[in-house]
């Protein structure tokens, strides 16, 4: 379908989506967000796509964060429907079963840095920066950020960043555990076209499996965790792929996996 505000792109398995508004450093509006909401439902129910990867357009900014000139005159019932479509957004990203990347390469700010939270990998530019800065708006973050943040990162590095809204450069994100990897700008592309080749042409059904036991497993105490994986484990032998996959391991050849 036409989009006004993304833009999707695929190059074999991976589908690239990508924020397209420069103009407002890529900030969301209700629109785009409704619009992303479509674009990963639908990459969800596609099994030619096995990866997304997140982006921004241009190079000052990944998303800069919600549209403040769209916010600025909500009712308080109007700034929670905002909030809950945002948190349905971030939601949907975070279980979607397939890995996601967010490629961030400029200012991940406040709903782009839950944007990018909400991701399962994070690459990152080294002229990247990041923060939540609701706080000097007389707001706090409202797509996830304080829970996100805090289950990333640990309370005290939630504390800091929520409370004094001072954004942070891309080295000190990746010691906070926010980023998964911090490269120079002319290697960001690279970078990532190579982590989302490698889990491409990964077992999907497996990583998806990885995902649910993390994810939703980890949020449990850690004996039902423990639990969760091992129903996903004995889960896979009843696929193709794991047959294919010890195959292939014996037979000293590369695995080709079909999601079966």
């Amino acid at each position: 379908m036409a989009y006004r505000n993304i833009e999707v792109a695929d190059r074999g398995a991976v589908r690239t989506i990508t924020v397209a508004r420069p103009d407002k450093l890529n900030a969301l509006n209700r629109d785009t967000l409704n619009e992303l909401t479509l674009a990963f439902a639908q990459a969800a129910q596609e099994d030619a796509v096995r990866v997304v990867v997140l982006a921004g357009s241009g190079e000052k900014a990944f998303v800069a964060g919600a549209d403040i000139a769209e916010m600025n005159d909500y009712t308080p019932v109007q700034a929670q429907g905002f909030s809950r479509t945002g948190q349905r957004l971030m939601s949907l990203i975070e279980r979607l079963g397939k890995p996601v990347i967010a490629r961030i390469q400029g200012f991940a700010l406040g709903g782009g840095m839950e944007l990018a939270m909400a991701c399962h990998l994070r690459i990152a530019s080294e002229k990247a920066r990041f923060g939540q800065p609701e706080i000097n708006l007389g707001l706090i973050p409202g797509f996830g950020g304080t829970q996100r943040l805090l289950r990333l990162a640990g309370r005290s590095a939630a504390l800091e960043l929520c409370l004094t809204g001072t954004p942070v450069a891309a080295q000190r994100a990746y010691e906070l555990g926010l980023v998964n990897r911090v490269v120079p700008p002319d290697a960001l592309d690279e970078t990532v076209a190579a982590m989302a080749d490698q889990l491409a042409a990964a077992a999907p059904l497996a990583a998806a499996g990885i995902l649910d036991a993390v994810l939703q497993g980890g949020e449990t105490s850690l004996d039902q965790g423990l639990e969760f994986e091992t129903q996903g484990f004995a889960l896979m032998f009843s696929t193709e792929d794991m047959r294919e996959g010890t195959r292939a391991f014996l037979d000293k050849r590369r695995p080709e996996f079909k999601g079966r």
